[in-house]
């Protein structure tokens, strides 16, 4: 579920949690049947369990797994989902919420979404059912299914790397305007040609914000904001072959602001292979601030983010509302800020 749809449903339902028998009614089918479905599949017929299955995520249901006496105690574990395990940025997060959990007694179950909404809620359907104490969550957008069991759902919950309407707590960054900070900064070393380079923008839709805030500034200005999008998410690779792009598409570009600092750096290394001069014959910027680009020559210009403090806040937040603190801000934004290398 885009964030455009949701709209005015981000709203959770708190403790009203959704039953078994509420399930049962929806299928109309009997609370043994349903549980049969559910629990031993093979017992049931195909058209009766994809009657419950759909009952199941059109209600946001959440089997509890944990039996006996432990389903009615606090676990000490929460459950932290990510899009991707090999970016380093979601990597420094992780590592933020990891070491606040540990220090209070908490252990994390840690999920990879790859980017797929649709895996992310069948992440959510399992830790969820093992009666995790907290979930982490990175970013706003979820389907509508997954948008539903978390509605449902009667603990923390924490949206991170981005603001905007949450489901319950919220730790992030303004991307749109990180965009606009870039742009500017690229108009004030007045550069007019330039050119935003992304990756698989539909899934990293972060970096299709910046764009926008990019583009914004640019229009600012009357100047168009020319876009090549990778079919390969951030890597040294992919940024060589989008300075290629850019240079064959658009031979009189003067900058490129690259979507994350993997693409920049690999741009920014293969240029030096074929002989241009950053920033002399094309100017490079990135974002996320990440150590490879500050140890490269030249030095890349980008935006700082702060991960581990955002992993760090996320975590103290969480703890907050597990201690029954008093309510807090809801949502917290981090900030960044601008790194000016010498590549631009």
């Amino acid at each position: 579920m885009s964030s455009n749809d949701q709209g005015a449903t981000r709203r959770r339902r708190g403790s009203e949690q959704v039953t078994l028998k509420q399930v049962a009614q929806a299928a109309g089918v009997s609370a043994i049947t349903a549980s049969r479905a559910l629990n031993t599949p093979e017992r049931v017929n195909e058209t009766t369990r994809a009657r419950v299955l759909d009952a199941v995520e059109t209600l946001g249901y959440v089997p509890n797994l944990v039996a006996g006496s432990l389903a009615s105690a606090r676990s000490r574990f929460i459950a932290v989902i990510v899009p991707s395990l090999a970016n380093a940025v979601f990597i420094e997060v992780i590592r933020g919420l990891q070491e606040t959990f540990e220090a209070r007694g908490y252990q994390i179950l840690l999920g990879n979404t790859d980017y797929d909404l649709d895996r992310e809620y069948q992440l959510v359907r399992t830790f969820l059912g093992w009666s995790c104490s907290a979930l982490v969550t990175a970013g706003l957008r979820h389907n509508q299914a997954c948008h539903t069991l978390l509605a449902n759902w009667d603990k923390p919950i924490v949206e991170v790397m981005e603001l905007g309407e949450a489901l319950d707590i919220n730790v992030g960054l303004d991307h749109l305007d990180a965009g606009r900070c870039m742009a500017r900064h690229l108009r004030s070393r007045h550069y007019q040609e330039i050119v935003y380079v992304g990756a698989r923008m539909s899934q990293d839709y972060r970096a299709e914000m910046r764009y926008a805030g990019h583009r914004e500034i640019l229009a600012e200005d009357g100047l168009d904001a020319p876009l090549i999008e990778l079919d390969q998410l951030g890597s040294l690779e992919a940024g060589a072959t989008g300075l290629d792009n850019v240079l064959a598409a658009y031979p009189r570009a003067e900058a490129i602001h690259f979507a994350n600092d993997d693409l920049a750096a690999g741009a920014l290394l293969h240029a030096r292979r074929r002989g241009l001069a950053v920033p002399g014959d094309i100017a490079i910027a990135g974002f996320n601030g990440l150590p490879l680009g500050q140890h490269i020559t030249p030095r890349l210009t980008t935006i700082q983010s702060p991960r581990d403090a955002m992993g760090r806040l996320a975590a103290r937040e969480v703890l907050r509302k597990l201690d029954g603190e008093p309510g807090a801000l809801q949502q917290h934004d981090v900030g960044f800020s601008l790194l000016q290398g010498e590549s631009t």
